[in-house]
């Protein structure tokens, strides 16, 4: 797995738990780069779990799906085995502990990261597993209560907005950062109402349009225009303008009252300026 890939693949496992922790095993997780891996360890993305329930067993190629049993020796050393009843010539296969190892991550989880990253006090507890208050951020002319869904996607609501989490994340070497300028924009450009969508393919072609008129106007540095346009990171306009179509339509769905009142007060913004 790529370490562009580990992010974006623990985000889509947590949303689809539904509010339940999502689990990973040991050799699912041997395969991610080893370095993303401690970090993810290290800052709480990932925590150890219970030894998984079942595993698959490892007597023959069938490979099936089986309860384990555990059995403790008379010197107190615990073994774990599957109880094959569907082949003659097999009966208990032992199974390594390392096998059963496994690894959580939960929506809390990214709840209480994410809201460390950007600097907000959560609740010390949450009654709805779907529903997780991350506290309240201060922009520069308001303030607002930042919410993360577990929908079948992990979403953002603020302010009227509602922003896929997996837009305002993002990995580099020194572990999981946030687009914290997005956020701050959307409490400073609060929405009526949070109905209005604009699709992934939509703002695709929305930013494209806008590209070509930044070329036009003799602009070069046109993805951090986008950027700073749209508050997020030229890295994500890159992965936008550059996603297949069919990418954007399994995209998140995006906030097209986030877009709006974002190139409306940066047009603004630029009027001043003048």
């Amino acid at each position: 797995m790529n370490v562009g890939d580990v992010l974006p693949t623990l985000l889509e496992r947590v949303a689809a738990a539904g509010g339940r922790a999502a689990y990973f095993s040991a050799q699912e997780l041997a395969e991610w780069p080893a370095s993303t891996l401690g970090r993810m360890k290290e800052i709480g993305l990932l925590v150890p779990s219970t030894p998984a329930a079942s595993v698959v067993c490892p007597g023959c190629e069938e490979e099936c799906a089986m309860p384990v049993e555990m059995a403790t020796t008379v010197a107190g050393v615990r073994r774990f085995f599957v109880v094959c009843d569907r082949r003659e010539d097999t009966a208990r296969v032992q199974v390594p502990l390392v096998q059963l190892e496994q690894w959580q991550c939960s929506p809390r989880l990214l709840a209480d990261g994410v809201a460390k990253l950007v600097g907000l006090r959560r609740p010390l507890r949450d009654d709805d597993p779907r529903r997780l208050d991350l506290g309240v951020l201060k922009g520069t002319r308001a303030s607002a209560h930042i919410v993360l869904y577990v929908e079948g996607t992990l979403t953002l609501h603020l302010a009227g907005h509602v922003l896929p989490l997996a837009d305002v994340l993002a990995w580099a070497d020194s572990g999981m950062i946030v687009e914290r300028q997005a956020l701050v924009h959307c409490v400073d450009n609060p929405v009526a109402a949070a109905g209005a969508k604009e699709s992934a393919e939509k703002r695709r072609e929305r930013l494209a349009a806008r590209r070509k008129e930044l070329v036009a106007s003799g602009v070069h540095n046109y993805n951090e225009v986008l950027a700073q346009e749209e508050g997020v990171s030229a890295t994500r306009i890159k992965q936008i303008l550059n996603a297949k179509p069919q990418e954007q339509l399994e995209d998140a769905k995006d906030s097209a009252g986030l877009l709006g009142q974002l190139q409306r007060a940066s047009s603004g913004e630029t009027k001043r300026q003048r």
